[in-house]
């Protein structure tokens, strides 16, 4: 198969990059500013192009998005907004755009995270977000054409993100990157749409 792996520079977009060239798959990697080619997910016309250059592919991997962590008592709209056209919208508009390149019987792979159930102070934007995107993986799920597919994988704190954000996680336990990447795999090569497939332990 053929697929493209947005944000395959990060830690999980990389571990999915891997496991799927190592599993005989052409994988195209993208990202902001690295990779095969650049995409910024919060511009249509970005997104556009850059499926104009990949041209059809059989899955789609969303593993980017910006998100807000700070106190809700100095939160400001503009703050939560970071999330909502980062994380959100960005794979809401990866999926949308997405499903016209994809080939019969594809699928798009995108991603929420442990917030979306169990939030962390700090953290009520990631939640939001999360819960938002899992949201629309399930309505788009009864809508797409052609036998296509859509889930996301929600990751608990990764152990290569222990250092910069375990603070926000306390007591959580962490699965390594490579874990979280199998999940990816299941969601392109297997049978199941609409669902969240969780990595929380």
């Amino acid at each position: 198969m053929k697929i493209l792996v947005v944000g395959a520079t990060g830690a999980i977009g990389s571990a999915v990059a891997q496991v799927l060239a190592d599993r005989g798959h052409e994988v195209v990697r993208a990202g902001r500013t690295r990779g095969d080619a650049q995409v910024d997910i919060t511009n249509d016309a970005s997104v556009q192009a850059l499926y104009a250059a990949v041209g059809r592919v059989d899955a789609i991997v969303s593993a980017t998005g910006g998100l807000f962590f700070g106190p809700l008592a100095d939160m400001r709209p503009a703050d939560f907004n970071v999330g909502l056209q980062d994380k959100l919208l960005g794979q809401v508009r990866l999926a949308l755009l997405g499903q016209h390149v994809l080939a019969d019987g594809g699928s798009i792979t995108l991603t929420t995270g442990v917030a979306a159930e169990d939030p962390v102070r700090g953290g009520s934007n990631a939640a939001a977000v999360n819960a938002g995107v899992e949201g629309f993986v399930k309505g788009a799920a009864i809508e797409l054409p052609r036998g296509l597919r859509i889930n996301a994988v929600s990751p608990t704190l990764l152990t290569e993100s222990l250092a910069a954000y375990g603070a926000l996680f306390p007591g959580v336990e962490t699965v390594p990157a490579a874990r979280v990447a199998l999940a990816y795999v299941r969601s392109i090569e297997g049978p199941l749409t609409g669902r969240v497939l969780r990595v929380w332990q």
